[in-house]
């Protein structure tokens, strides 16, 4: 057991140390600490994108699912990939024109206030529910780490201290540095040990027959299913398209030809890479029949070669680190720019700036880990939570092109319903007419945004959207 911590310890130390750096180039201005002054480069972009997607949900959330329905759940993180394709081809050039900080910054400037203001609430709570999944992966490998000393409660209380320490330290540039040692290490380790594993078991087709003769474990559709597949890809198109954190990302690019390059690349990085955990998840079930399914990758790695499980624990553990990472600082944001400037000091200077969004960091990171002391099942709990995305999507498309569409009250109706959709699909069972709430997500919001173009005679023109 001294080796793997030894190894994670020693990853530990070296986020610590590119912090420390980041720190010094994020010093000056908040535009330094929130957007690394816009100066990020095709290839911290591209591992930027990938370090937010493929976190906790990716690795120990598609092993989870794995564990239970086979190789399909790797579809997730491909998902993923088309998602940040989707992005870097459509939108990231139009957001760089806007000039713009946070998705309610834009609410504010073509709609109504109240729009802007819900916009902000929901924006912080698509990411604070995601946020949360990260503690809740990150604890869940410490506790297979070191059983002896971490429980899966004290895991999290470790993982939370290392995401906000190294977020209010450097900023974006932390998050963006640091970025290119864990998507390096998450990529080598997850490999190396699915490599490992797969010839420790005999191959495939020794795997393939201790498996459950009734569950398609090594089919690449039949676990999920079409019908999942499809709602996984809606469902994170839609995030890429106007989750704050992502949109972050990519205003941080020095030019648009650059934002749009870093997640071309990085879609293309994430669409293998889920296959490889649900691989591993598959190969857990084979040697860990009868555990919580959300500790079955930890356990496997735990039994491979000392320093090979060192080196992909910690793998794992930078894949939260990445994401958590940039869902505080983003969260922070909002908060900073689109609360707090906004409605309570809009004089403060960019020094009391820094030091709010800082301090937003903070708080927001404690209150993440305790709404993750109630979470179970990685990814249902995600898709259930970034379902929110399908109205700030909706709204963008529209702002972006078809304005002539737009009206002011638009974004404000838009959000609402949304809200209302979800709240009635988790409380009233009769409303699940569709396979996920994403499908009536888009329905509803849709049908409320041209509707109050119908109704609303408050328009927004073709040039204020340019």
């Amino acid at each position: 057991m001294n080796i793997p911590f030894l190894i994670v310890c020693i990853y530990i130390l070296l986020l610590f140390i590119i912090s420390y750096f980041a720190q010094r180039r994020s010093a000056g201005s908040a535009t330094n600490y929130i957007l690394a002054g816009r100066q990020l480069t095709t290839p911290l972009i591209t591992v930027s994108i990938v370090g937010l997607a493929v976190g906790g949900a990716s690795t120990i959330g598609v092993a989870e699912q794995a564990y239970k329905v086979g190789l399909s759940a790797g579809w997730y993180t491909t998902a993923w990939g088309l998602g940040a394709i989707t992005m870097g081809m459509l939108v990231a050039k139009k957001y760089r024109q806007l000039n713009i900080t946070t998705i309610p910054e834009l609410l504010g400037r073509y709609y109504d206030k109240k729009g802007m203001i819900a916009g902000i609430a929901c924006q912080i709570l698509i990411q604070l529910v995601v946020m949360s999944l990260q503690y809740l992966a990150g604890g869940s490998i410490l506790c297979a780490l070191m059983p002896e000393i971490f429980t899966l409660t004290t895991g999290m209380l470790t993982s939370a201290v290392v995401f906000i320490s190294v977020t209010m330290t450097g900023g974006m540039w932390s998050a963006s540095l640091s970025n290119l040692l864990n998507v390096s290490l998450k990529y080598i380790g997850i490999i190396l040990a699915t490599i490992v594993s797969v010839t420790h078991a005999g191959g495939l087709k020794n795997i393939e027959a201790q498996l459950p003769a009734n569950v398609p474990y090594l089919s690449f559709f039949d676990g999920v299913g079409i019908t999942g597949i499809i709602t996984w890809i809606l469902v994170l198109v839609t995030v890429n398209l106007s989750l704050q954190s992502i949109i972050q990302i990519s205003l941080g690019a020095k030019d648009v030809q650059t934002a749009r390059r870093g997640f071309v690349i990085g879609g293309l990085m994430m669409l293998p890479i889920g296959f490889v955990s649900a691989l591993l998840g598959i190969i857990a079930k084979t040697m860990f029949p009868d555990v919580s399914p959300a500790m079955a990758l930890p356990m496997t790695i735990m039994s491979l070669n000392p320093v090979l499980a060192g080196i992909t624990l910690a793998a794992l553990w930078a894949a939260d680190v990445s994401t958590a990472c940039s869902l505080l600082l983003s969260s922070a944001t909002l908060f900073s720019q689109d609360i707090y400037k906004k409605f309570i000091n809009p004089d403060l200077s960019d020094k009391t700036f820094l030091v709010v969004t800082k301090a937003s960091v903070l708080i927001l990171g404690l209150l993440t880990l305790i709404l993750a002391m109630t979470i179970s099942g990685i990814i249902t709990t995600l898709m259930i939570g970034l379902s929110l995305t399908a109205s700030f999507s909706v709204i963008v498309l529209f702002t972006l092109f078809a304005p002539s569409l737009c009206r002011r009250n638009a974004a404000f109706y838009t959000i609402m319903v949304s809200l209302v959709v979800l709240i009635l699909w988790q409380a009233v069972p009769s409303v699940r007419i569709f396979p996920h709430v994403i499908y009536l997500e888009w329905i509803a919001c849709i049908g409320t945004f041209l509707l109050t173009y119908l109704l609303d005679s408050k328009v927004i023109t073709a040039s204020e959207c340019a």
